[in-house]
């Protein structure tokens, strides 16, 4: 399965010992650590550190539902490309889109196997109560 448009962000990671299993194969929980590790760095393109987020707004995101559906597995040292791509997004909550694809050293991206994929949905909350609020509009701006 070939990668998403250049418009997707896409971060890389590799495979570490500590994110396998005794098989040395990814251990499936990993996925959704890299997932976020994705997502971290998409807002950081756009101009939004999760911590200056924080203090600057008083508010943060949090991980409400995801999904995960499993192709195939990850092992020590692969390189991993992982994506994030707004799939919808309200004035309090967003729904990402995510894969994370295993890409072959030397090869075109068009050659990069799907892995895992799934959706991940963050609703804004305030950070003393936790209770739901309005992304800022900055960040929904720069997501449009």
């Amino acid at each position: 399965m070939s990668t998403p448009s250049p418009s997707i962000f896409e971060h890389p990671i590799r495979v570490y010992w500590e994110d396998t299993d005794a098989g040395g194969i990814v251990f499936y929980a990993n996925y959704l650590k890299f997932f976020e590790r994705a997502r971290t760095e998409w807002l950081r393109t756009l101009g939004f550190g999760q911590q200056v987020l924080r203090d600057e707004s008083g508010g943060m995101f949090v991980v409400s539902e995801t999904t995960v559906k499993y192709h195939a597995p990850a092992r020590l040292d692969d390189t991993l490309v992982v994506t994030a791509e707004l799939q919808s997004g309200g004035k309090a909550s967003l729904t990402i889109a995510q894969r994370a694809y295993l890409r072959t050293p030397g090869q075109t991206p068009s050659s990069d196997r799907l892995l895992a994929e799934g959706t991940i949905r963050l609703g804004w909350v305030d950070c003393t109560n936790l209770k739901p609020g309005r992304i800022p509009a900055p960040v929904l701006e720069a997501l449009k």
